[in-house]
């Protein structure tokens, strides 16, 4: 049997009908960027999240910048985020010359560990910019009280959790903004790049609004030095006929996780720690494990026709844009990076699929392997 990662083609193949006529749609409407296509996709993401304003933008990395943009820190400022992260939570800051300061995760759950948070904190800290690493939301009640205590400004890097929910809320709608990717391979993915950003502040929402549109409320006015990041009316679309949809497929990846933490019993593998209460509810964008004999597993899946990635090899402080970092020792955000290995999880997963993938991780043993 052949079990791919991610079968993005049969993904959107469900909704094929439906997006060739939103494409038709657009096509015939001759507004291309921005405009009603758009416009709509915000209110209706705005509302899914429930939030008061969502800004659609060009990507995730560009969702996030135009926060840390908006705020206007200085060079001298710094935010807290996890080590263990996508490079791009820490791209934003540096792209604004605002320091990121990296938070060890909790080796179980793989976000930030608000343990760790305070110790760092210092007089130039402005923010605490937690990650919902692999659709899991982090542990936003002690985040905050952290933050309310200190002074601090809590951003979200949502771009993996759309849909996940923490206390009756969904991500998106935890914290003063939070930041979403629509790259393909996200639970909601449009057919390239996209992102967006929501948020209840009504005076941040207008800022972005100028900053995605060469800073600028009014045509031929620019009132900040701002970027081009707008959606497109054509992304923006098939976000519209995804979205009705992205509940019934995050419940059908917490199906598939359920499975894997139930069914998977193999001493040389560790599974993430499922949550305590009912209160969180991941959305499973990847189900990562770990095990010291990484590739040794990768190989045995792959050999079964079972493909896997590794999200992510190198760690953030350890790449080489960030060499000034290289001498910094996060020996859990190292080991993380060293050990995890994602196992396919996708809305479009038989349930056939789902079992050959456990029965042949159960299988693995690293000694008859070597």
């Amino acid at each position: 049997m052949k079990v791919p990662f991610l079968d993005l083609k049969k993904i959107n193949e469900r909704f094929r009908e439906a997006i060739d006529a939103a494409m038709d749609r657009v096509l015939e409407s001759g507004c291309y960027v921005l405009g009603d296509e758009v416009e709509s996709f915000e209110r209706e993401f705005a509302a899914y999240c429930g939030v008061e304003h969502c800004v659609a933008v060009g990507n995730g990395l560009d969702a996030l910048t135009l926060i840390i943009k908006a705020f206007g820190w200085s060079d001298d400022d710094e935010v807290l985020v996890p080590g263990n992260t996508f490079i791009a939570t820490f791209l934003a800051l540096s792209h604004e010359r605002v320091r990121p300061v990296p938070i060890e995760p909790r080796p179980d759950t793989y976000t930030i560990d608000p343990e760790w948070i305070e110790a760092n904190i210092t007089s130039r800290t402005k923010a605490i910019l937690p990650v919902h690493l692999y659709g899991r939301p982090a542990e936003m009640d002690a985040i905050h009280e952290i933050a309310d205590r200190h002074g601090l400004i809590v951003i979200e890097d949502a771009a993996q959790a759309h849909g996940a929910l923490y206390k009756s809320k969904r991500t998106g709608n935890v914290g003063h903004a939070a930041a979403f990717s629509f790259y393909p391979g996200k639970n909601l993915g449009a057919l390239g790049d996209g992102g967006a950003v929501t948020t209840n502040d009504p005076e941040l929402a207008k800022k972005i609004r100028a900053l995605r549109h060469y800073g600028s409320h009014k045509k031929y006015r620019h009132d900040y030095k701002g970027v081009n990041s707008r959606l497109d009316a054509l992304q923006a679309a098939v976000l519209r006929v995804k979205l009705p949809h992205l509940d019934e497929d995050n419940n059908r990846r917490r199906t598939i996780a359920d499975i894997y933490l139930k069914q998977i019993k193999n001493p040389y593998i560790s599974l993430p720690k499922p949550p305590e209460s009912t209160d969180v509810q991941p959305v499973w964008h990847l189900f990562a494990v770990r095990t010291p004999y990484r590739e040794a597993l990768q190989t045995f899946l792959r050999e079964r026709g079972i493909d896997t990635q590794i999200h992510y090899p190198i760690a953030p402080h350890r790449q080489p844009a960030y060499r000034e970092w290289h001498s910094l020792s996060l020996p859990i955000t190292e080991r993380l990076h060293q050990e995890v290995l994602s196992l396919p999880i996708s809305p479009v997963m038989t349930d056939e699929e789902v079992q050959y993938v456990t029965e042949a991780v159960n299988r693995f043993d690293p000694q008859a392997f070597y």
